[in-house]
């Protein structure tokens, strides 16, 4: 039991001590990739995946509004999810077109020219392993981590991951602006993986939920092979979500959560 204490607190000194001083400079990110690869591999996705979200298929945003001033950094953005890259690539598509002045809107990808690139999204890491494209695709903002939960026979393991998990999206969140998925599937109604609730309150960030729908029935689950042509995507976003981090419990907080991302048992009720 000494042994297994003393590993535990070895790591988690190692990934303080290791990501502390992390910070973005004019070249690089937080996480040293460059800057100029960024923009130029968000340029190119952006290019190649437009007509998926203003050509043969469509977008339909609302909400925008509400994140047109967020600060630059510290904001957590919280979404429900249905495939692995496409809600990934639309979201780009939108937040880098709010930043340069738009609303509820992508019809200009001028945007491209000038991405937003201290934005980050947490993905599998065994996903964003599988080739070159998803690792092109990683560099441009992912925050990989392993999906633990489905292997619960090493539990130091589970510790130490999530540990450093935690540590590198705080990064993100430090640095810019962080997409995640707390259900952590692709799966409609699964439950919220609580470390959400673990970053929330170690890194305070602001928290914006968004709700996506669409995006399954237009792609295959890894939302790159089209299924189907004319759908309608949506997505909106609403006003951050109010909490109260000193007197609310994990489990009231991530309630809030789940149902600001339409994703709680009340919204699979009028589903069904």
């Amino acid at each position: 039991m000494k042994e297994i204490k003393l590993t535990v607190n070895f790591h988690s000194f190692f990934f303080k001590k290791h990501f502390r001083k992390k910070k973005s400079t004019l070249f690089r990110d937080a996480f040293g990739n460059f800057h100029f690869i960024k923009r130029f591999l968000i340029f190119t996705f952006g290019c190649i995946s437009y007509n998926r979200y203003n050509g043969f298929n469509r977008l339909h945003l609302e909400g925008t509004e509400y994140i047109k001033d967020l600060p630059d950094k510290k904001v957590l953005f919280v979404s429900n999810h249905q495939t692995y890259f496409a809600d990934v690539f639309a979201m780009f598509h939108v937040f880098c077109s709010v930043k340069n002045g738009f609303i509820n809107s992508i019809r200009n990808p001028i945007y491209l020219l000038n991405p937003k690139v201290n934005l980050y999204y947490v993905a599998a890491k065994e996903t964003m392993n599988q080739g070159i494209l998803t690792k092109l695709f990683s560099y441009s903002g992912g925050i990989t981590v392993k999906r633990i939960w489905k292997k619960e026979k090493r539990k130091i393991n589970r510790s130490i991951n999530i540990l450093s998990d935690i540590t590198r999206m705080g990064i993100a969140i430090n640095d810019g602006w962080l997409i995640t998925f707390p259900q952590g599937t692709t799966q409609a109604f699964a439950p919220g993986r609580r470390g959400i609730v673990h970053v929330i309150k170690k890194y305070t960030p602001i928290v914006v939920p968004i709700v996506i729908d669409g995006f399954q029935k237009a792609y295959d689950k890894k939302g790159i092979r089209i299924k189907k042509k004319g759908v309608l995507q949506k997505m909106k976003f609403k006003e951050p979500i109010q909490m109260d981090l000193k007197k609310e419990t994990n489990d009231s907080i991530m309630e809030k959560i789940m149902d600001a991302i339409e994703q709680s048992p009340k919204y699979k009720k009028d589903n069904s």
